[in-house]
């Protein structure tokens, strides 16, 4: 599974951005797609998480700012980034995961996307 992701650059406290990551090279259903996060010196977060059944799921820090969502067939999720602060900077990795059966899953990640809010 390749996972591609895109949409991450320079901005200004207050601002937006939208990430997208794109998923190709399966035929088996993913389950779950997300965002997570790390700054430099700081562990990789979570950010967002959103499953084919829509359920969605945030971290506390940007909960009410970013939204994300995912198309109809899960091939692409997608991170709306709004008020956008300097805490926010940070590479932004997309994930997804694929449940193979009922024991055995898999998780896929992304290169990661580069965001960085100025002050």
């Amino acid at each position: 599974v390749q996972l591609q992701a895109s949409g991450g650059g320079l901005v200004q406290a207050g601002g937006s951005l939208r990430l997208s990551c794109a998923a190709s090279g399966t035929s088996v259903r993913i389950t779950t797609m997300g965002w997570y996060r790390q700054a430099p010196g700081k562990q990789r977060e979570l950010v967002a998480t959103v499953t084919r059944g829509s359920s969605t799921n945030y971290a506390d820090s940007v909960k009410g700012r970013f939204a994300i969502s995912g198309d109809d067939a899960m091939s692409t999720v997608y991170l709306q980034m709004n008020s956008l602060k300097p805490d926010d900077t940070a590479i932004y990795y997309c994930n997804a995961q694929i449940h193979y059966s009922i024991s055995y899953s898999r998780t896929y990640w992304g290169q990661g996307t580069l965001v960085t809010v100025s002050s």
